[in-house]
């Protein structure tokens, strides 16, 4: 989104979020439990975060990153992220995430889902229980995670590509006007496949 992409660094964060976003969801078994879908939702924000915070701390640990914080102790890198974790759990695990989901969940169930071709979860459709082997591929995804943002932090770009012309201004005008039309054509198709079922 800023006009960089090395691929790597990326694909950290798309792993941390995937499996946040997948334990959460084979969490919840009954998304009419709101009690269930508020703790997948706060577990989820919460597992993703603590990845994150693993990554950032095995950078610091294994040399790939330097850390200023206290000078000649990397052992201030644990409080440092365990602050910065526990503070983006409490406001963006809040705010961002638990609200939001808790407000939307009820009144889009059974709404979202036909128009994915799919019915809405039940108890008895739900995916089974986490199990071992489940546990066992996550912590695989998480290990390549970790790999990844090292590569990424030592300077190793899978691809190198930067868009000087995204920083300017006019280009953020433009972007903004081209979401807003292809978000406008959505909605007006939408609008029509409405009126004519």
């Amino acid at each position: 989104m800023l006009g960089q992409f090395g691929g790597l660094g990326e694909l950290e964060k798309f792993i941390t979020v995937t499996l946040g976003v997948y334990l959460a969801g084979r969490l919840v078994r009954d998304p009419r439990n709101t009690r269930m879908v508020g703790i997948a939702a706060f577990l989820g924000t919460g597992a993703q975060l603590l990845m994150g915070t693993i990554v950032d701390i095995c950078k610091v640990q294994f040399a790939v990153e330097d850390f200023e914080a206290v000078a000649g102790l990397p052992e201030s890198v644990f409080a440092t992220e365990g602050f910065a974790f526990l503070n983006d759990l409490l406001f963006s695990g809040i705010f961002f995430c638990l609200l939001p989901t808790l407000y939307l969940v009820p009144r889009l169930y059974g709404k979202i889902e036909p128009l994915l071709g799919m019915s809405p979860r039940t108890p008895e459709t739900a995916a089974p229980a986490l199990s071992g082997k489940t546990l066992a591929g996550c912590a695989v995804a998480f290990v390549c995670a970790v790999v990844a943002e090292m590569l990424a932090t030592s300077g190793l770009e899978l691809i190198d590509w930067e868009a000087s012309w995204a920083e300017s201004g006019i280009s953020f005008a433009v972007g903004i006007i081209v979401a807003a039309v292809l978000a406008l054509a959505v909605l007006v198709v939408m609008k029509k496949k409405a009126e004519a079922k």
